[in-house]
């Protein structure tokens, strides 16, 4: 287990360390969760790297990462826990047939912890040898609200309440990350509980430096080109704009095809990697991405030349 680290240039360093380029905002409120011992909140637009935090984080303290994925209809069954009502089942019935007879025996043995089907959250308060766990609340905005609610109560006292077995609370607190898209509005009673931090699309010299520790193998003049098409690209009016997530995947793809620099042919045929809508595509189909290729190479030209 590594410890925590003991100061924002050291948070960075961490992150670095594993190819995660952070700003200083970043570094600062990250720190601060991890020495406060509050849940941090992150939102911003879809793939500019909230989840890859807490991977990042779990990898770099050598701490388990678990992971709860919310989505709609999500409750406590597949969250928390359930009862293993298969095998709680056959325990009654071969319970029966060897003649017990002290029901309230049968109830407390049936309802133990030999039955109990742990989920993610009730995982993340058990004690481990490696230290705390880091859990990741991914996606909160994609849950109802009703479970929105239920997470109050464990982001507060970090405990959880089975109804037959009394509250289970953690020794040591588990490293907290929750992220959202924002597809919805979450209840201040939540954000209070925790440290925000909004994660924007990073600037052109953050992505170039993001895209060369992702895709190493990328070509240099190829590399700088797509950052700068992809920054032109961001004030678009787009349905979706592309996400850094999406930067790296199209300069993959564009690797795997043997470009050294932004061509429109290239552009045309690969624009579905980059973008996730077929309107968006449509439109940079219609000459829009030859502008911007030339916008990017001119804007490069003149960085060189100076």
């Amino acid at each position: 287990m590594t410890p925590i680290p003991t100061s924002i240039d050291a948070t960075l360093k961490m992150l670095s360390d594993a190819d995660y380029v952070a700003d200083r905002s970043l570094a600062t409120v990250l720190f601060l969760a991890l020495k406060m011992g509050r849940p941090l909140f992150l939102e911003g637009e879809a793939g500019v790297g909230k989840t890859e935090i807490a991977k990042v984080l779990a990898a770099g303290l050598g701490r388990e990462l678990i992971r709860l994925q919310c989505y709609e209809g999500l409750d406590v069954s597949s969250a928390v826990y359930e009862w293993n009502y298969a095998q709680q089942m056959m325990a009654i019935r071969l319970a029966e047939a060897s003649g017990e007879t002290d029901r309230e025996r049968l109830e407390r043995d049936v309802f133990s912890e030999r039955y109990l089907v742990k989920r993610a959250l009730l995982r993340a308060l058990e004690p481990a040898a490696g230290g705390a766990p880091v859990l990741l609340i991914d996606e909160i905005d994609r849950a109802d609200e009703a479970f929105e609610a239920f997470l109050l109560e464990m982001l507060s006292d970090f405990q959880v309440t089975i109804p037959e077995l009394g509250a289970v609370r953690a020794e040591k607190p588990p490293i907290v990350i929750l992220t959202s898209n924002r597809t919805r509005e979450i209840h201040d009673a939540l954000k209070r509980r925790c440290l925000y931090h909004w994660i924007d699309y990073p600037d052109a010299e953050r992505e170039l430096a993001i895209l060369r520790a992702k895709v190493p193998n990328a070509p240099a003049t190829l590399s700088a080109e797509i950052v700068a098409f992809v920054q032109r690209l961001r004030k678009e009016d787009l349905f979706k704009q592309p996400g850094v997530a999406e930067t790296l995947d199209w300069a993959s793809a564009l690797t795997e095809l043997d470009a050294v620099a932004l061509d429109p042919a290239h552009v045309s045929d690969t624009l579905g990697v980059l973008l996730k809508y077929q309107d968006d595509i449509a439109r940079m189909q219609s000459g829009k991405a030859q502008v911007l290729i030339e916008e990017a190479k001119a804007e490069l030209r003149m960085k060189n030349a100076v």
